[in-house]
């Protein structure tokens, strides 16, 4: 078995290329020959040259991690991921305490296949392309969301001087909605809007600047670009494998976004079942209360990969909370509690709307923080969301 470790940087990839696990890999570190290949034709020729069965790489992110894991897997290698923190740790159990470096970390990548391979749930998920594409879609999103605050904040302190009585209108543009937002359309010269020519023609402002009409075409550029990845998600969540989950997420009231978030995360649901397709639960006796208890396997490990599953760090009289899994879903979650389930109007009609309505209540005249309120809110979410997942696959 030719296993090939590949710890990936920007431009380049350190490998190392195994048939077998060193008896003593931190001696082993000092004398093992290291290939580095860069980002170029004679790079990839030389890295699938090595003809390795297998490569092991950490998700380094899509852009460094897709140009090479798409070369390998059309040359038929297939490759496997392992989780950052599961090769931290690892690393340290290898002994490579001192030399952190690509070196050491692209050994330690192929020496974990040897001794995990037969345990696929040590590995992530492969993803599929729709489930691929939905999350590159995704994190565009996000990144043009980030991209578009500080320019509409500059904007507005522009027309502050410039045109106050627009300064602080909200315009804003609805998901999959095919218009631009009004005052930006209309700063940029996309739009016509005579109720802004009569503002403008009244305002106390010094008047508008080339400077703000390009920050106006900037926004109407990247929100022209938001409308393409939108109709694209469409597209891709009407795939007949997703109907099932779909209507689910339908009886939260999740939006396009949050739909297109969790199906990138959760599907397929089998990744949290058990062999024979149910969700996994065993019966522990307790550490501290001695009695029998059962242990909802699936289910945590379903709200941990959403990032809603606290756990805990102690040591001595210090005990400490951690949060695991996705922040992309948890963030998203905790913004769908903020805005549907915290604002009773905009609820959920249905048993799962009210259920989580007078939660939040409860919680909240119970003078508890508002931030913890929410956190328990979509963790509870989050449970209802599994077993109507697993009723409605299973009933499909």
């Amino acid at each position: 078995m030719r296993v090939l470790g590949l710890d990936i940087s920007k431009a380049s990839v350190a490998a190392c290329l195994l048939v077998e696990k060193p008896s003593e890999p931190r001696q082993f570190y000092f004398d093992c020959r290291f290939e580095h290949f860069h980002a170029n034709a004679s790079g990839i020729n030389a890295l699938l040259a090595l003809m390795p069965d297998i490569a092991i790489m950490e998700p380094t992110g899509i852009n460094y991690q897709k140009l090479w894991g798409t070369h390998l897997a059309r040359a038929g290698i297939p490759v496997a991921l392992v989780g950052h923190s599961e090769l931290k740790a690892y690393r340290k159990h290898l002994g490579f305490l001192d030399n952190k470096d690509d070196d050491a970390d692209a050994l330690a990548l192929a020496c974990y296949w040897f001794d995990y391979c037969d345990s696929p749930r040590r590995f992530i998920q492969l993803r599929d392309y729709p489930i691929t594409r939905i999350r590159e879609l995704i994190l565009r999103l996000a990144h043009l969301n980030r991209v578009q605050s500080p320019i509409i904040n500059r904007l507005r302190q522009d027309l502050a001087w410039q045109f106050p009585e627009a300064a602080q209108v909200s315009s804003k543009r609805k998901v999959l909605s095919q218009n631009l937002p009004l005052l930006w359309a209309w700063l940029a010269g996309e739009k016509r809007s005579l109720n802004y020519d009569r503002l403008l023609a009244s305002s106390v402002g010094l008047g508008i600047t080339d400077t703000v009409k390009l920050h106006a075409q900037r926004i109407c550029h990247l929100q022209q670009e938001e409308i393409a990845i939108e109709r694209e998600l469409v597209k891709l969540l009407d795939a007949a494998e997703f109907h099932p989950y779909r209507k689910v997420f339908a009886e939260f009231g999740f939006g396009l976004r949050l739909q297109s978030v969790l199906i990138s995360q959760i599907y397929p649901l089998e990744n949290y079942l058990d062999a024979s397709g149910k969700p996994e639960v065993i019966e522990r006796r307790g550490r501290k209360s001695g009695k029998p208890t059962k242990r909802y396997l699936s289910e945590r490990r379903f709200m941990r990969s959403l990032g809603v599953a606290p756990g805990k760090d102690a040591s001595g009289d210090k005990e400490l909370d951690r949060v695991g899994g996705s922040d992309l879903c948890r963030i998203a979650l905790w913004q769908w509690v903020f805005t549907r389930i915290e604002v009773k109007r905009s609820r959920p009609k249905n048993e799962i709307g009210k259920q989580l309505g007078e939660m939040m209540d409860a919680e909240k005249s119970c003078g508890r923080p508002i931030r913890l309120v929410r956190t328990r809110v979509a963790a509870k979410a989050a449970r209802l969301l599994f077993k109507r997942l697993v009723w409605a696959l299973k009933s499909n």
